[in-house]
Parts: C-alpha cells; structure tokens; sequence
C-alpha cells in the first residue's frame, strides 16, 4: 500500500488530541504488574508497541509475539527472568536482526537462565523465569537505554537488589531517569550518585496512574508548523515539565520558527518564521527526534550538523542509511561521519520527479517524511501503515487538519 499525500495551500489553525506516551505506557505497564497492582493503567497508548505488551500480560500466554516492538522485547526479557515460568519472546525478521546479547549476558550474570533459540545474540528467546540473585554489575553507558531501564525495573525482586556501574558516556539518559522517576512514583527507592545506579531489595507499591500525551508524536506538528507560515496547531494532553526526553522539541524548534506556549490544557505550536543560518545539536539524549529534525531542516534549507546518532543504526531500521536514501530522493545529499554524525552542507541535486519514499518498517521515517508534502505535492509515501506503531491515527489527523492522503 501507498499513500500520496497532498499539503493545504492555507496556514492550519487547529486544535487535536495526541496520543499517549508510548515509552512511559511500556514502563508503567511493567510496573503495574511488578507491583500486582489492581488498578488498570488509564490513558494508555493505543500503538502496536503497547498493545503487544498488554497482550504479553495474559495468563495463557507463553510464546509471545512482540513483532517490531524493540522496547516490549527488552522489557519482557528481563520482566520474564525473574517470574516462575517457561516463555517463549520472539518477533519479525527484523526484531530477530537486532542484538539482545548484553542484556542477555547482563541478565544471565544476575541469574537469569535465558537461551536462544536462533542465531547467538539475537532473538527468539527461550527464558525459563526464577528468583534473580542480582549483585553488582557493569555496562557500557552507550548501550541502549531500554538495557538499562529493564534491568532496574526487575531490579527491586532480586534477592541481593542491584548496584549497577554505567562506565564511559551515557546516551539518551532522559529514558533512564523517566524509568527511576516512574519507579519511584510505585514506591521504590532509587540511588543515582555519580555512574552508580544502587537499587536495594524491596517491594513496588500498586499506584493509580494516568499517562501523559506523546512530546515524541508532537514533534511532527512541530515540523508541519514550521513549514507551513501563519499556522497555529493546540495539542492537548502534553505536559510541561514532563518526564520525557524528547519533550526539547520545543527548545530544538524555537530557533526553526516554532514558539511554544504551555496551556493548562496542552501545548499551542505558533509559526513564528525565525531561521537560522544553520543548526548543531547533540541528540544523544533524543536520538527518536533525529529523523524529524533531520527532515525539517532539509525542507527549510537549514545546513546542520546532528552528532550522538549512533543508535540510530539499530533501531527498526538503519536510520542512518535510511534518511541518506530517501532525503536523497528528493535532492538533499546529506553525509554521515562514524556512524554517528548527520549533516548537510546546503548544497542541492534535482530530485526525483515523481518521488515515492520508503519507510523501511519504520514508523518514524513516515511520520517524519509525511510533511515533506507541503514542499512537494503530491509526495508518495510507501507502507504507510507503519504508523500504527507508534501514532495509528497520524492519517486520520493529518486528512482532518488539511492534508489529501489518497491510497494508490
């Protein structure tokens, strides 16, 4: 399936609902039955990520499905580990490409009796759940957060809790401190000092909670608002402060010509038309927001230089490789620099006349590559349903707010 995608000639003033937090939803799902708590989590997300994990939760179930969903396989992983019982985790092609070994390894050194079922250091998993005898461990600071917030999250039940030391530098360290606050909110105290995480043997507190809308999902109006002069778009449900990272979209975007005003209520995005002559961030910390900035400042012809981007490359998809590609179609060769740098010097090629993007299974490359509409008419965008993962009504909202979105 195939989208073609038409922006309105006329700035957007209107006001939607986002959805939910996925990244606080997969955590507080976890929570919530660490903790047997007997209140339902309100105001979960609707995306396929957290719907593989309710699903995981069901008496019954014990080969688990996760599909796509990277987060869910992570932190079933370790939630399974320490519960009595035999499971079975696997997932797509591609879930079975990306590497669980140090968190396997990690898990196994604190007592975890987990075996693969395919290839070494990749899913499928087979995990025979027991008592966790935790102790001390140490991890590299730049493996992926979702290592680290699984292993605290099961940390509280092991017999001896967990002294965890992060050496070198820690990436995106706003999703490890999300995971202590949301702990802390069920009642587990937590020891951050320095590169020592030290979680004492306890018990989670049942906590009544409602998640928060998606600052991860908002960035892609903030994209459609800078490109789009006189616009003005109220996104309900997003909180300020939040627990999420990626809640600095709002800083990244004021000098792209996106004010922020914080409401009661939400968020209201204000086209302001301020550009720079070109950009440098460090997105460590929010490497999910690369592929929309990336986008945008292409669209605008902004030079940039975005460093801290090397998870991308094992994300649902070489994230890297894949924004080469497709902003290549449409005249943009941007660079990258070991495996961990994007950049774009300004310097334009023709693009393609009729140019269709790929999307690689991934639901950031259609939600970012989608406003590229308003700079090119009639835009193709392939597997559009990728979306569900994280946003399944980013069609609906975007035909609701001005947008033809035709299946060809």
């Amino acid at each position: 399936m195939s989208y073609q995608i038409t922006a309105p000639g006329e700035p957007i003033v209107t006001r939607l609902k986002l959805p939910s937090s996925k990244s606080i939803s997969n955590r507080v799902l976890i929570l919530n039955a660490l903790s047997n708590s007997p209140y339902p989590v309100e105001n979960l997300s609707n995306c396929d990520d957290t719907q593989v994990t309710i699903a995981a939760f069901r008496p019954e179930t014990h080969l688990i499905d996760i599909h796509a969903a990277g987060t869910a396989m992570r932190f079933l992983t370790a939630y399974f580990s320490g519960k009595t019982g035999e499971w079975t985790l696997t997932g797509t092609a591609r879930m079975r490409q990306r590497p669980i070994r140090l968190l396997v390894e990690a898990l196994r050194s604190l007592g975890a009796k987990i075996e693969y079922l395919g290839e070494e250091g990749f899913p499928p998993l087979k995990i025979s759940g027991r008592k966790l005898t935790g102790g001390a461990l140490t991890l590299a600071g730049n493996v992926s957060s979702q290592y680290i917030s699984a292993l605290l999250m099961v940390a509280p039940y092991m017999e001896q809790g967990l002294t965890l030391t992060l050496s070198g530098e820690v990436i995106s360290k706003p999703y490890i401190e999300m995971t202590i606050q949301l702990m802390r909110q069920y009642g587990i105290s937590v020891c951050w000092e320095g590169d020592v995480i030290r979680i004492d043997p306890q018990t989670y507190t049942p906590t009544a909670f409602q998640v928060e809308a998606d600052w991860s999902a908002a960035s892609y109006w903030y994209e459609i608002v800078s490109l789009i002069p006189d616009s003005s778009i109220e996104l309900s449900g997003l909180q300020h402060p939040s627990t999420q990272g990626d809640a600095r979209i709002a800083e990244f975007f004021k000098p792209l010509g996106v004010e922020t005003q914080y409401l009661d209520t939400g968020a209201r995005l204000v086209h302001t038309g301020n550009r720079p002559q070109r950009i440098e961030l460090d997105l460590s910390d929010q490497p999910d927001l690369a592929q929309t900035l990336v986008v945008t400042c292409s669209l605008l012809d902004i030079p940039f230089r975005f460093t801290g981007l090397q998870s991308l490359k094992i994300k649902e998809t070489d994230r890297i490789a894949a924004l080469k590609n497709e902003l290549g179609k449409l005249g943009y060769p941007i660079a990258d620099r070991n495996d961990s740098v994007l950049e774009w010097d300004g310097r334009r090629t023709a693009p393609q006349s009729d140019p269709a993007i790929d999307t690689y299974d991934d639901h950031r490359m259609a939600l970012a590559f989608a406003p590229a509409a308003v700079r090119f008419p009639g835009l193709v965008v392939n597997h559009p349903e990728v979306v569900s993962k994280s946003y399944p009504d980013f069609w609906d909202d975007l035909k609701q707010n001005g947008f033809t979105v035709n299946e060809i």
